[in-house]
C-alpha cells in the first residue's frame, strides 16, 4: 500500500550557514531575518556537490552559533509555560527543539543543562475547557473537582489545589505531565518552578534592579505594551489576605526589598476577578514581575544560552525582551530560534477551543521515534498534524529511514536523514547499522483488522513485509506497529476499523452469488492484486446477473460476517491469497 512516493513538500530544508539565518527578524543586531532561512528545498548556493557551508540538520545551525559566543559551560538551553490548561503537544515544540541543539552540543563535547521552566507563579485568569489525568488522558471539568479551580481564580498556579487530588498543586500536577511526556520520548529536561524561584531569592536582584531604575523601564516598556504610564510599576504583589496576585503597588522601598499594595480587581477580558482591598506589604519573593521583565530575568538567573519560541513571541515580547536585557538587566539575550506554529487536523492547536492532543495520545498510535521526527523537521516550516491521515507521517518516517541505510534515491533527503536520523532514535553514541523491519503503516492496520498473531505474521510474511530469516525479537518489533495501527483505525473510524473473521462465518447463499464467488476465488487465485480485483468484482456480479451491491455484501460477509466494510477488493488483495481463495469458496 505504500511505497517510495514523491511528496510535494519535502520533510526537510538544508539550512545555509550563513550566520544567524534561523533569527527572528527585527533584531535589535542588525542579523539576518526569518525570510533568510533559506529557499526551499534541497541545497542551494555555489557548489551543491560540496556543500560547504551548509547544514543538513538545522540544530547544527543553532549549535554554530552558540558555540560561535563561547559560552561558559554548562551551555543552558531554556524552554517554557505558563501551566493554563492540557500539557499538549504545542507546549512540547520547545522541549524537542531544544533537545536536538542540546544533544548537537554534546555531541561536540560541550556540557549542556537543558531545563523548562513552568511560569507557575502567573495567576489563573480563567477555567480551562478541558485537563489532563495523570496518565495524559484528556477530561472534561466534569470529571474533577473544577471548584478548586473556579474559587482559585487570580491566584498562582502553585496556590491552587491540584483538581485531580494527587499532587500539592495544580501546577505541580501540570508539571509531572510535560516532565512525563518528556520521559516517554528519552529527553533529559529539568523542569524549573518559577514561584520556587522567586521564594528562594534567585530574582532578587532582577526586581531590585528593575525597581531602582523605574523610569528607564517605564521608558522601554511603553514602546511595547499600552498602560504604561508614571503609575506604572512593574511588580505583582501576593496578596497576604485572600493569596491573588494583584497588579496595585502604592510604595517600593527597594533597600528593604519590599513594596506596599492595594489588592484590587482584575480585569480578564470582559470578566473581572474581585480584589478583597486588602492594603498590605511583600518582599520581593512575594511577588512577580510581569511577563516582559521575567522572560529577560529568566536569562539572567538561569544563564539561558539559548531559547526557542513560537512565532507570537517574535513579535511581541521577543523585542521588549532584548531592550530589556541589554539596557536594563545588563546581559545579552540567548541565542533565539522562531518556530512555527504547527496545527492539528488544520486548525490551530487551542486548549480553550478543545483542539488539542496529548503526547500520550499520539504514542498510542505512532512509536516515539516517529513522534520525535516530527519535530525534527524544519521549524520554520508550517506543518499540519491530521490525525485522519497519520498514516502519510509515518510513511515519511519509514522513508527518512530508509534514506538514511541509502536505499532512497533523493541527495537532499539521504544527507539530512545521515545526519539527523541519530538524534531522532536517541543513537547518536552508538548509530544504528541495521535497518529494523518496518511493516507499512496501512498495512499493519490492515492486519489489526484480526487478533490472531500468527495470522498476522503469516500475512505480513506471505506480502514480504517480514523477512524469511528475521529472529523472534524482531518479529515481534515489527508487529508491535499493529496495535498502534489499530488505535488509530479505532480512533478516526476510517476504513480499517473493522474486524476480519478468521473463522468461516455461518453463511448460506444462492446459487448464482457462490458461482460468483467461485470465478472470484479462481480471479484471485491466478494472483491479480487489490486494484483489479476489485474491478474484477464489478465484472463477475454482472456476468452472473447478481446485483452488485448483493455480490459485496456477500464478501463482507464471509470476511467481517457484516454487510459493509473497507474496499474490498483491494483489501483482499493484501491478505494472503490461498487465505482469501479458501474463504471465497467457503472452505475455511
Amino acid at each position: 500500500m505504500t511505497g517510495d512516493v514523491a511528496h510535494d513538500d519535502s520533510p526537510h530544508i538544508l539550512s545555509e550557514q550563513s550566520g544567524s539565518a534561523h533569527l527572528p527578524s527585527g533584531r535589535a543586531d542588525g542579523a539576518a531575518g526569518a525570510d533568510d532561512e533559506g529557499n526551499g528545498e534541497g541545497a542551494t548556493g555555489d557548489d551543491e556537490g560540496n556543500r560547504e557551508g551548509f547544514r543538513a540538520f538545522w540544530a547544527d545551525v543553532v549549535a554554530d552559533e552558540i558555540e560561535a559566543r563561547d559560552p561558559d559551560e554548562p551551555i543552558v538551553i531554556k524552554g517554557g509555560v505558563s501551566p493554563s490548561g492540557v500539557a499538549h503537544l504545542g507546549n512540547f515544540n520547545e522541549i524537542m527543539r531544544g533537545y536536538f541543539v542540546a544533544e548537537v552540543l554534546r555531541e561536540r563535547g560541550h556540557e549542556v543543562r537543558q531545563v523548562f521552566t513552568s511560569d507557575d507563579r502567573d495567576p489563573l485568569r480563567k477555567l480551562p475547557r478541558k485537563l489532563a489525568n495523570a496518565d495524559g488522558e484528556i477530561v472534561g471539568l466534569g470529571e474533577v473537582d473544577a471548584g478548586a479551580l473556579g474559587r482559585n481564580l487570580g491566584k498562582p498556579y502553585t496556590s491552587i489545589p491540584d483538581p485531580f487530588g494527587e499532587r500539592e498543586s495544580y501546577a505541580a500536577h501540570f508539571a509531572d505531565l510535560l516532565k512525563a511526556d518528556a520521559d516517554r520520548l528519552g529527553i533529559p529536561v529539568e523542569m524549573v518552578s518559577n514561584t520556587d524561584l522567586y521564594a528562594e531569592g534567585a530574582f532578587d536582584d532582577v526586581t531590585r534592579t528593575v525597581l531602582a531604575d523605574l523610569d528607564g523601564v517605564r521608558e522601554i516598556l511603553s514602546q511595547y505594551q499600552e498602560k504604561v504610564d508614571d503609575e506604572y510599576v512593574p511588580f505583582n504583589p501576593i496578596c497576604a489576605e485572600c493569596g491573588k496576585v494583584t497588579e496595585t503597588v502604592t510604595a517600593i522601598d527597594v533597600a528593604a526589598e519590599t513594596v506596599e499594595y492595594v489588592c484590587t480587581d482584575m480585569d480578564v477580558g470582559d470578566e473581572t476577578i474581585e480584589g478583597c482591598g486588602h492594603e498590605g506589604t511583600a518582599t520581593f519573593r512575594e511577588g512577580k514581575l510581569p511577563w516582559r521583565l521575567e522572560w529577560p530575568g529568566q536569562w539572567d538567573v538561569l544563564g539561558v544560552d539559548f531559547e526557542p519560541f513560537g512565532k507570537d513571541h517574535a513579535e511581541g515580547s521577543w523585542p521588549s525582551g532584548i531592550d530589556v536585557a541589554r539596557n536594563v538587566l545588563g546581559i545579552e539575550p540567548p541565542v533565539p530560534m522562531v518556530y512555527e506554529w504547527f496545527t492539528l487536523n488544520g486548525e490551530p492547536l487551542s486548549s480553550s477551543a478543545g483542539n488539542i492532543v496529548t503526547v500520550p495520545e499520539l504514542l498510542n498510535l505512532l512509536e516515539p521515534e516517529v513522534l520525535r521526527y516530527f519535530f525534527a523537521l524544519h521549524p520554520k516550516k508550517a506543518r499540519d498534524l491530521d490525525i485522519e491521515r497519520l498514516d502519510q507521517l509515518v510513511d515519511r518516517f519509514d522513508r527518512f529511514e530508509r534514506a538514511y541505510f541509502g536505499e532512497v534515491d533523493d541527495e537532499d533527503l539521504t544527507a539530512f536523514a545521515e545526519r539527523a536520523y541519530p538524534f531522532v532514535v536517541g543513537r547518536t553514541d552508538n548509530p544504528p547499522t541495521e535497518r529494523p523491519v518496518r511493516l507499512p503503516y496501512t498495512f499493519a492496520a490492515v492486519l489489526g483488522m484480526v487478533d490472531d498473531s500468527d495470522f498476522r505474521e503469516r500475512l505480513a510474511r506471505d506480502e514480504g513485509h517480514i523477512p524469511a530469516d528475521a529472529s523472534d525479537e524482531t518479529v515481534e518489533a515489527a508487529l508491535a506497529r499493529v496495535e498502534k495501527a489499530r488505535n488509530w483505525a479505532e480512533r478516526t473510524e476510517n476504513e480499517y476499523d473493522y474486524r476480519l473473521q478468521t473463522a468461516l462465518p455461518d453463511v448460506d447463499f444462492d446459487e448464482d452469488v457462490a458461482a460468483a464467488l467461485d470465478d472470484l476465488a479462481d480471479f484471485v487465485a491466478a494472483g491479480h492484486g487489490g486494484e483489479a480485483i476489485q474491478a474484477e468484482m464489478y465484472e463477475t456480479a454482472r456476468a452472473h446477473d447478481v446485483e452488485v451491491g448483493d455480490f459485496f455484501s456477500a464478501g463482507y460477509r464471509l470476511f467481517f460476517d457484516d454487510t459493509q466494510g473497507p474496499r474490498l477488493g483491494e483489501f483482499l488483495g493484501e491478505l494472503e491469497r490461498d487465505y482469501v481463495v479458501a474463504r471465497l469458496r467457503q472452505e475455511a
